[in-house]
């Protein structure tokens, strides 16, 4: 897949969270050719390398893919019964439609302090992009809600607080030795597919593709690991959270992608979180 990195505004008025929306719509409309764009916030990491979204099969008939729950947001109506930082859109009309009425509820329109009056009114007291998705797919469940797919029997996203912990865990399983030998980088997918089904074997049958649910975390990495909450970013970190618990949870999280990636070259790390490099 190709990777495009942005750190522009493209829409000037539309900062911080809502500037997802134009930047997205800008790759949709740049790329006529994908049939998928996958949005992913600065302070998410893929942490699976051989993983891949079911896009043919589970996710066929949804024009847009978020990590959520439909009783969260259809009956308890909250804000945080989905995250708008990871999400799969088609590419098509459907979705340029929705992005297009995502983005009237953002400080780009003139109708935004109304709709910050209105989400408030429904969902919470944080009229954000976040509540603006989940205002949509509760008011307009047919027109939008019944295209949108929200994820959560596996890590599409997972909160890092309950994930970096778990990671040496992950780190450390072990299959037989064909899948512990790791070849070049041409031959990585078929060592993922060999991958994939002896985890559908080891988990058991636990919900998520691939033996991706999150019961089975100790198996299946998880997909993305969102350091939501850490504010990386913004230049204030959150006083939640230490700096020391985001950082080393970033540099677990990003050891552990790497070594995968590191393997295909001929390399790896001394440890799968460990920073040393080292010829396999």
């Amino acid at each position: 897949m190709e990777l495009l990195y942005n750190t522009a505004l493209l829409q000037p008025r539309m900062v911080a969270y809502w500037a997802k929306i134009p930047v997205v719509r800008a790759a949709m409309l740049a790329h006529p050719e994908a049939e998928w764009v996958w949005w992913l916030d600065a302070d998410a990491v893929i942490t699976d390398m051989d993983f891949a979204p079911p896009l043919a099969t589970r996710y066929k008939d949804y024009n847009l893919v978020v990590h959520g729950w439909d009783r969260e947001v259809y009956e308890a109506r909250s804000w945080v019964g989905l995250n708008a930082g990871v999400f799969l859109i088609r590419n098509c009309q459907w979705s340029l439609d929705f992005m297009d009425a995502w983005a009237s509820m953002g400080p780009a329109s003139p109708e935004y302090a109304r709709w910050g009056k209105t989400l408030k009114a429904t969902l919470s007291d944080k009229p954000d992009d976040q509540s603006a998705l989940a205002y949509l797919l509760l008011k307009n469940p047919k027109k939008w809600g019944a295209r949108t797919y929200l994820e959560h029997e596996y890590y599409f996203q997972g909160h890092w607080a309950e994930i970096v912990d778990k990671l040496d865990g992950v780190a450390a399983r072990r299959f037989g030795p064909a899948l512990r030998r790791r070849h070049a980088e041409g031959e990585h997918a078929l060592y993922a597919a060999a991958r994939n089904a002896a985890l559908r074997k080891k988990a058991g049958g636990v919900p998520g593709p691939d033996g991706g649910g999150q019961k089975a975390s100790a198996w299946r990495r998880p997909f993305v690991t969102h350091f939501t909450g850490c504010n990386p970013c913004g230049g204030k970190p959150n006083e939640i959270y230490s700096n020391e618990s985001c950082a080393e949870g970033m540099r677990r999280a990003l050891n552990l992608a790497d070594d995968q990636v590191l393997r295909a070259y001929g390399f790896r790390h001394a440890g799968p979180l460990k920073g040393d490099v080292r010829p396999l």
